[in-house]
């Protein structure tokens, strides 16, 4: 079976980096409870309204068990009756649906099937699809926002690797490349540094893929650490003319699995 988009949670897992996707559940989580607290109590938060049908009063903390680990929410509480965050109600797929976005925001864009999968998941929940649809472009900036941050200090080891996946484009199912560049900087910290789609894992791709980070920022790499793949190690010479070393556990693994 083909998937259609990345499995994120995956691949950053491998990274060590699983706060990423969980970042941004609890964001579109927040999100999400503004918007069906706005509708119920009939207002924003902090709007001066004659229609106000109920006022807040404060937060309560829940922890919330996700395919991302645990995301601490802040759920909002009324003055006059109460509120329950719908994706917390038994039996709805909005954290599948949520997730699905997200995943899909990584690679090309959220797209209008996706978006609508949402929707349907929060149906009777008060937020209509144009709010739906505002919350899919947030996720998309800040991803964006994410993959083209600026790279400060140095990182001295870098970790870089591709699996293929499929996924739909333009109606049709294709193999693609999904890259992830992953740094420990000079203080020990780990952090996914890039992570970008291509068509295959030749030299030109490569090359690209580490002059982005070159101009985003990255220096003071000493060792780039990947398969031995002709194309990664042509690329680092070329842009980072660093040393380079084979992963261990491609060296020895027989299950395909990625060394981030």
């Amino acid at each position: 079976m083909t998937k259609p988009m990345m499995d994120l949670r995956a691949l950053v897992e491998k990274s060590g980096d699983a706060d990423l996707l969980r970042e941004m559940i609890g964001f579109a989580a927040e999100r999400l409870m503004e918007l069906e607290v706005s509708a119920k109590t009939g207002a924003e938060y902090g709007e001066k309204s004659g229609d106000r049908l109920a006022q807040r009063n404060g937060y309560r903390d829940r922890d919330w068990q996700t395919r991302a680990g645990s995301v601490e929410l802040r759920i909002p509480r009324l003055r006059t009756g109460s509120y329950f965050p719908s994706f917390l109600e038994p039996r709805r797929s909005v954290e599948k649906a949520l997730t699905a976005v997200i995943q899909e925001a990584y690679v090309h864009g959220v797209s209008t099937c996706s978006m609508d999968d949402l929707v349907q998941a929060m149906g009777g929940t008060g937020i209509s699809k144009s709010q739906v649809s505002r919350l899919c472009e947030e996720i998309d900036e800040r991803v964006d926002a994410f993959l083209t941050r600026p790279i400060e200090g140095e990182w001295p080891y870098l970790w870089i690797d591709a699996t293929y996946l499929k996924v739909r484009q333009g109606g049709r199912i294709v193999s693609v490349a999904v890259t992830i560049a992953v740094g420990v900087n000079t203080d020990g910290r780990r952090e996914v540094l890039g992570m970008a789609i291509g068509a295959s894992e030749a030299e030109p791709f490569w090359t690209e893929f580490l002059r982005d980070l070159v101009r985003r920022g990255l220096g003071g790499v000493k060792l780039v650490v990947s398969d031995a793949h002709e194309g990664i190690k042509a690329a680092t010479a070329r842009v980072l003319s660093t040393t380079w070393q084979r992963c261990v556990r491609h060296r020895s693994r027989t299950d395909g699995d990625q060394c981030l």
